[in-house]
Order: C-alpha cells, then structure tokens, then sequence
C-alpha cells in the first residue's frame, strides 16, 4: 500500500505531513467498516486478534486495509464464544478477556476493544499508554480524557477548529464504549459504524472505563507496574 501504515501518520511530529482529523475520521470508519465485514459479512466469523495502528494499511487515497492476518482465526458465523490455549495479540490492544477469565468470555468483542484502543489513539494522535507522564492520572489517556469529557472540559489538542473538536469528541466517546471492560457491555462492530456515523448528540457518555477486574484503580495498577 503506497501511504505505508497508520502508525507512521498518527504517531508523527512532522508538521509537514497533511493529516487533518476529517481524514482521520474518515479512516477510522473505513477501518470500523473493514472489521465488520470480517465479523458478520463472511460464511465464517473471522476475528482478527491483533488491530493495532501498525496493522492498517492507506493507499494512495488512504482508503484503509485490515492487513497481518498472522493471528486470525475463523468461526463459525453463530460461534459467541471461541476457546483459545493462549492469549494473542499486542500489548496495548488486547482485550482484558484474554487475561482475565472473570470479566466474560473470548469472542468477536476483542477485535471491538482493539478497534477502541486503536480510534483513542487515532482521535489523540498519541499512544493511550504515557509510562513518562507528569502525573498518574495522565499515564492511561482514556481514563484521563474520560474525566475531561464527563466534566465537559475542551479536548486539549492545540489549533483545532470547532468542527475538528467535535468529530473528536465523538471518536473519543466510541472508543470509550468498545474499551469497556466486559465484552457485553461492548457494542458489536457493525454498531460501533453506526455510532461513528451519527450526531454526537445521539451518543451517551459510557461509564468510566477499566483496565482491571478488581477495584484498584487504573492509575494505581499503572504505576505500581512501572
């Protein structure tokens, strides 16, 4: 693919580089699109295991690719549940149901909380992890944008014009319900679409999101890991 990966736009620092947040938004629901289509558009469900910015591939237009299938595996489409020897995929982007066996079973909602890992750093152009941050609550950026929003702050990304803060917000609201820690309470990715291509004024704010079962907070876990 002639424009490389993703992670190469998102991730930059060159000022040079034309990568405005109508195209990261169009990007994102190509890729939300893409997963979709793996999930419930084939005979078989096929469930990705390792969405992640170096995965999605643009083309000379940025149209995106779900790309590196190396850890896929196929389903039958009625399958809810899939059994696995081992968990699989990046740190970063793997569900907490790969880890944890309390929280719910293993199915097509991992690729949902990748898909909501990879749209957090998409919509804030960094990595959702900061071991170098000021302060503990900055090391987990969706907890710290959650606060942002739930007390209806600005999103603080410098020489954004309105319209910009808004197609933000909204991917910062979807990727909060897919990162949810409970496959259940985790929209399907043919819902996620949906939820991308509507009014932010139709969405809910998600509850606060967690990284682990028990009650220890994310921030604490964290930093007690570094």
């Amino acid at each position: 693919m002639s424009n490389g990966s993703l992670d190469k736009f998102i991730f930059s620092r060159n000022e040079n580089i034309d990568f405005s947040y109508e195209k990261v938004y169009k990007i994102s629901i190509g890729v939300a699109r893409g997963i979709a289509y793996l999930h419930h558009g084939c005979e078989m469900q096929i469930l990705h295991f390792d969405i992640k910015p170096h995965n999605i591939l643009l083309d000379e237009n940025f149209i995106p690719k779900v790309s590196d299938f190396g850890l896929a595996k196929l389903y039958p489409i009625d399958n809810s549940i899939v059994t696995m020897t081992a968990a699989r995929g990046t740190i970063g982007y793997m569900a907490p149901e790969l880890f944890y066996n309390n929280v719910g079973g293993i199915s097509h909602k991992a690729d949902v909380y990748s898909f909501g890992m990879l749209l957090m750093e998409m919509a804030s152009k960094r990595k959702n992890l900061n071991p170098h941050a000021e302060h503990s609550s900055q090391l987990y950026f969706p907890l710290w944008i959650y606060n942002h929003i739930r007390e209806k702050e600005d999103i603080d990304i410098k020489d954004l014009s309105e319209e910009e803060k808004l197609i933000v917000k909204k991917m910062i609201i979807v990727a909060l319900w897919c990162i949810q820690l409970k496959p259940k309470d985790r929209p399907s990715m043919n819902r996620v679409v949906e939820m991308l291509e509507r009014n932010i004024k139709d969405l809910e704010i998600p509850p606060k999101p967690t990284l682990f079962p028990d009650e220890m907070s994310v921030g604490d876990q964290i930093a007690s890991s570094i």
